[in-house]
């Protein structure tokens, strides 16, 4: 095999692939990357849960393909490898070797046949939505997935289609975040839940464009098709809650609030929350008037917002994270706050009454 293209060209394929490689494995092969020259080069990383190849055009003089060791090697070795046009080569017997300007490495690969086949969906339907879209709806609900190994069906998003509609919805227990969009092609409906940490590379790999993302279903996997790069995934087996039930559909009071100056008095009160024992920020919903608390052996903080509505002075006790990470994931600056009692769940919607996105926040125990 040899072939030869830009170096950024290269160095970009081996960055998307290494982020499915695996750090340590019983089977060598999966600690470095495939590549595979034909028509074009493809750079494969696998873990056999999760897998990232990206496809680029060069100038193929020998046509193979052969397992490089390891994917953090490939990938120092392309940082510091000076800009130009990279020459890689690997001749009978594993010896490769990588020439760039006038440095060169040399180092033995291991056969293609022993890296583990990728799985093989041949999907005949897909969804399609902007690649920016989905970047944004990933960004606004993975700070719900838990991190609870014991419960892992959480550790990933629920993503259920009806229609030509999207719904992405993750759960850790102590919060919900949702988001819908619509999308094109497939329109049968379907849920299916994917790994979080496979999310996060999904949205590191799409570009704030309208290109779109095609999403495609299988029996146990589904694939991510962004430009030239796929990533394919085991999805996660088990029930997800019926966030539908679990969404309180009644509120005794609605306050209008900005979005900035809510988060901002929640900053500021949240500099005294000592973080070894989470002491919870209080919240009194009154009259025109959010009034925020918190008191801690640091010290005491003392701010409001304003709002249009009336909550009846319910106070209410949260982790002041869990409400800085919603409101920093509303999409929209004009929020409505939905609450019921000081031991109920507070539910954030946008004001403009449409149903684009929910924000759950679990209410914590207040101290007399």
């Amino acid at each position: 095999m040899k072939f030869t293209c830009e170096k950024h060209i290269l160095q970009a394929a081996v960055a998307a692939a290494s982020r499915a490689a695996s750090s340590r494995s019983s089977i060598p092969a999966l600690e470095g990357l495939l590549i595979q020259a034909g028509v074009n080069v493809r750079v494969t990383g696998y873990d056999l849960r999760k897998g990232i190849y990206q496809s680029f055009e060069a100038e193929v003089e020998e046509p193979g393909s052969a397992v490089v060791m390891t994917a953090k090697l490939i990938g120092e070795m392309m940082r510091v490898l000076p800009d130009g046009k990279v020459t890689f080569e690997v001749a009978n017997g594993g010896k490769t070797t990588v020439k760039c300007g006038m440095s060169e490495y040399s180092f033995m690969s291991l056969p293609a046949d022993e890296y583990p086949e990728l799985p093989d969906n041949n999907y005949a339907d897909a969804i399609s939505l902007e690649q920016q879209q989905l970047s944004e709806i990933i960004e606004q609900t993975i700070f719900a997935v838990s991190t609870n190994e014991s419960r892992p069906v959480y550790m990933g998003s629920l993503f259920e289609l009806d229609g030509n509609r999207l719904t992405v919805v993750s759960v850790d227990g102590y919060r919900l975040a949702l988001r819908r969009a619509e999308v094109s092609g497939k329109t049968e409906n379907a849920h299916f839940i994917v790994p979080g940490t496979v999310l996060q590379d999904v949205a590191r790999l799409c570009s704030k464009s309208e290109d779109p993302v095609m999403i495609n279903l299988g029996d146990r996997h589904v694939s991510f098709t962004i430009g030239d790069t796929v990533v394919i995934s085991r999805l996660l087996d088990g029930d997800f809650i019926n966030y539908r039930k679990t969404i309180p559909e009644n509120f005794k009071y609605k306050m209008e609030v900005n979005r900035g100056e809510m988060l901002s008095a929640t900053d500021r009160v949240s500099l005294v929350v000592d973080e070894t024992v989470k002491s919870p920020i209080r919240l009194v919903f009154g009259d025109g008037v959010i009034d925020f608390r918190c008191g801690t052996a640091l010290g005491t903080a003392r701010d409001v917002c304003p709002c249009n509505g009336n909550g009846g002075d319910t106070e209410i006790g949260f982790n002041g994270r869990y409400l800085r990470d919603a409101l920093r994931a509303s999409p929209t600056d004009e929020l409505t706050v939905c609450i019921n009692t000081g031991s109920a769940p507070c539910i954030i919607v946008p004001s403009d009454g449409s149903d684009t996105f929910v924000f759950m926040v679990l209410p914590v125990r207040l101290a007399k």
